[in-house]
């Protein structure tokens, strides 16, 4: 048993609220345990320069922390300068949501998706990811209905989720603290049919036998189709 009691597979308590944002075109919050994760889409009708006249759109993310979203105050990226990490997690953002849409669908039009931790406890990429997904098919809902897009342009359903080796169990979800101990930690990014689009992993002590690989990918497969359970029924009465 875990210290916040749950099952080596089990997901922590799952919350997604759609138009958390009053203005944007997409918006969700997520609540993935007590990481929490506020998600919006805005459109921008111009392409980065290589995608000029081709008639073809773009997705792309950023991703910040409050400063007290953590233990200890982080000094903003705009004081600071945006950090190695940040831009490490909202290229994997980008890249994940760009794999399940047809940008040929998009015309001449930037996604641009924000992904702001409110509050982290582990598994702020993945939540991001999750939730992103979900506000950007609430934008292309109401773009569609505007009569700015004439087709969906998403092809598949797409979620993410965290597995670790801790204390020589493989764990489902890991917090903050079990990511702190974790002899492995690793990310995965899947479609709705368990197509992969992104794993992460890396061994943070020794090196790891793919048994250990295998069984954080059927945890991590479980987890996702819940995931994406949850994100359908929140489309089905937003």
């Amino acid at each position: 048993m875990r210290q916040d009691g749950r099952a080596p597979d089990e997901l922590r308590p799952v919350k997604i609220i759609p138009h958390f944002l009053k203005y944007a075109e997409g918006s969700a919050l997520i609540e993935l345990g007590e990481t929490k994760v506020i998600c919006s889409v805005s459109v921008e009708e111009k392409v980065p320069p290589f995608l000029k006249d081709t008639g073809m759109g773009w997705i792309t993310a950023e991703y910040a922390m409050l400063p007290r979203a953590t233990h200890s105050r982080t000094p903003r990226d705009s004081v600071a300068g945006k950090r190695g990490r940040s831009y490490e997690i909202q290229r994997l953002i980008g890249r994940s949501l760009r794999a399940v849409v047809d940008l040929t669908l998009l015309g001449e039009q930037t996604f641009w998706v924000d992904c702001d931790v409110i509050q982290a406890d582990g598994g702020t990429r993945t939540a991001s990811i999750t939730g992103a997904w979900v506000a950007l098919a609430l934008a292309f809902r109401k773009l569609l209905r505007e009569g700015s897009l004439s087709r969906d342009p998403l092809r598949e359903t797409l979620a993410a989720i965290s597995c670790g080796l801790v204390g020589g169990e493989i764990l489902l979800d890991i917090t903050y603290e079990e990511d702190s101990l974790a002899e492995v930690d690793a990310n995965f990014v899947l479609t709705g049919e368990g197509k992969i689009v992104e794993i992460q992993a890396s061994a943070e002590k020794v090196p790891f036998p793919w048994e250990a690989f295998s069984r954080m990918r059927e945890l991590a497969e479980k987890g996702i189709a819940r995931l994406i359970n949850i994100q359908k029924k929140v489309l089905e009465n937003a």
